[in-house]
């Protein structure tokens, strides 16, 4: 070894180039045994996220040490692992979406593997049992039949504001497309009809939300799906405590739930046809007093191509406020008040004219001329007001009135009079247009001779739905049976009013002329109500791995339809029948 160091000691600059080298091994040598000892001296936090009362894990939810930089975001079997996490006392941050944030206080210690085990409650868990169905994923094994939950998180994944397509991919259900973006959808469940979702129940937080249940169940108003938390779906005898609806099912639409702490969120989206949407919220819960504000808006230009130009698109606008105030949590009967409103406008540019087979071959997007002054305007407000009494854990009653109006005008061609004055229908036109040559030259732009050729119908009508319900659930045991008694009643009316008129167009070169504007109520002048009273009672009754939940519904309902005729829009009663 001497031997080599002398003869490279006499090389010169060789040897330079070694100390150099010599040098920077020295320093990074010392450099890595003096990270080692700092790097063992710092510990690990890893563990499970579970979701509450559930075998299930929790994926992509978001753990991280408050007051610093260190995370992580459990993988797909919830486990997560932040290292290097300096010694000291920590507040440990958990949360994911459409669940109640939780926050853990941990020691470090130097060298140690600190192992964290946590559960989120789902927020639909903290509604009251009288608007949630099946609160969340936690509540799928506690309910009988067929029941689907489609999760915050799904909802999130594609931003849907169709429900079309948000609820595709569940079982059992039958969707006919209409509009394109989901604003009347048809959806039928277990084979009942799918027109309008007449035969089925939709809520929103457990208030029914068809513009008159019982009157006129046809959903011309659907709420926005854009705005909510969760949906289930219940077919089958699951549903036995939702009615009216109890052969096909229900569908609930939950709510952005008011935040435990505050938060807000704004969220902005463009895309083809000048799509446009803006999701925006605030909200907070203090000790007495909760409240949120939100809105979700969503627009476009249209996909089709009306003939002459001109949008073929829609507007939506959806309000929402929520406040609440409520005792303290450990008042001896817990007690809250949550006041609720909404407000939904809505102009849509929108028909009911199609397209002959040959033109629909050719383009399937186009829009005939007669078709350029149709339009669905419509407004929808909800008022619903919650009592909470809580006794224990084992005794509730929740009590919530609730009010909805809807307005709407879908004012769209009904009928082309030819240059002979025969009145044909748009159907039985675009079914033979040959037949009826002169009728479809209208139609399609061509001058018309008759100064009234197109008659345009304002189908008007008013809705108002309200009523009061109430749920009392109970829960005790005896030795080794558990059981569960869920009571309700519902009293409720609704009314649809129909109130309507036809103008009268002509057709010049491609443009439309108002030549002749009809008298509101002469044309469908008719009011319908209904009175229904509703009562169930549900048992569930468990032991150890037996489940048996029968239920029992009585609905009773009074319909009655006033017809005041053509000949008296002032409705004098001078014509009128009664059915």
């Amino acid at each position: 070894m001497k031997q080599f160091i002398h003869i490279i000691l006499r090389k010169g600059k060789p040897l330079d180039a070694f100390c150099h080298n010599l040098e920077r091994l020295l320093v990074l040598s010392f450099l890595v045994l003096a990270l080692v000892p700092l790097q063992a001296q710092n510990g690990q936090v890893s563990g499970t996220i579970m979701m509450s009362d559930s075998l299930s894990t929790l994926p992509g939810a978001h753990v991280y040490l408050e007051k610093t930089n260190l995370g992580a975001t459990t993988n797909g079997n919830g486990y997560f692992s932040i290292q290097n996490v300096p010694p000291g006392d920590y507040t440990l941050h958990i949360s994911s979406i459409g669940f109640i944030a939780e926050q853990k206080r941990i020691s470090v210690t130097a060298g140690e593997k600190l192992v964290v085990q946590a559960s989120l409650i789902e927020s639909v868990s903290t509604l009251d049992d009288v608007v949630v169905m099946v609160k969340g994923n936690r509540g799928l094994k506690d309910i009988p039949g067929s029941v689907q939950y489609i999760s915050p998180k799904q909802i999130q994944k594609f931003s849907y504001t169709d429900i079309n397509r948000t609820l595709r991919g569940v079982p059992g259900i039958n969707i006919q497309e209409e509009d394109g973006f989901g604003l009347r959808p048809n959806i039928g469940l277990r084979g009942t009809g799918v027109e309008r979702s007449a035969k089925i129940t939709i809520m929103e937080d457990g208030v029914l939300m068809a513009p008159a249940p019982y009157a006129a169940p046809a959903a011309y108003y659907f709420p926005t799906i854009g705005r909510m938390q969760g949906i289930e779906i219940l077919k089958g005898s699951s549903q036995i405590k939702y009615g009216p609806y109890t052969t096909g099912g229900a569908i609930n639409l939950l709510s952005t739930q008011i935040p435990e702490t505050f938060s807000g969120r704004l969220d902005l989206l463009g895309g083809s046809f000048g799509g446009r949407n803006m999701h925006a919220s605030v909200g907070n819960s203090h000790e007495n007093f909760a409240y949120l504000v939100e809105t979700f808006q969503f627009s476009s230009d249209g996909f089709k191509e009306l003939d002459g130009g001109g949008n073929t698109g829609f507007d939506k606008k959806d309000y929402v406020g929520k406040f609440r105030i409520n005792t303290d949590q450990d008042a001896r009967v817990y007690q809250s008040l949550t006041f609720k409103w909404g407000q939904v406008t809505e102009t849509s540019n929108e028909t009911y004219l199609g397209l002959s087979d040959s033109d629909f071959a050719a383009d399937p997007y186009r829009r005939y001329a007669a078709s350029q002054n149709d339009l669905m305007e419509t407004e929808q407000s909800q008022y619903t007001l919650t009592h909470l009494a809580r006794f224990s854990k084992s005794l509730q009653v929740s009590t919530t009135a609730y009010r909805t109006n809807f307005s709407r005008n879908w004012y769209k061609l009904d009928k082309v009079v030819d240059d002979e004055g025969n009145k044909i229908g748009i159907a039985n036109l675009l079914d033979d247009p040959s037949a009826n040559a002169n009728a479809f030259a209208i139609l399609t732009g061509t001058t018309s001779a008759n100064a009234n050729a197109l008659q345009v119908k304002a189908n008007n009508r008013d809705y108002y739905s309200q009523g009061i319900q109430s749920v009392l659930t109970a829960s005790f045991k005896t030795n080794t049976l558990s059981h569960n008694i869920n009571f309700g009643i519902r009293f409720h009316q609704d009314q649809v009013d129909r109130f309507q008129w036809v103008d009268d167009y002509s057709m010049n070169d491609g443009i439309m002329q108002l030549t002749n504007s009809g008298t509101p109520g002469t044309e469908s002048n008719r009011i319908a109500v209904a009175d229904a009273f509703a009562t169930y009672v549900e048992y569930k009754l468990r032991y150890e791995r037996l489940t048996v939940t029968p239920g029992l519904r009585y609905e009773n309902i009074t319909l009655e339809e006033k017809d005041y005729g053509k000949n008296d829009p002032a409705r004098t009663g001078e014509d009128l029948s009664i059915e």
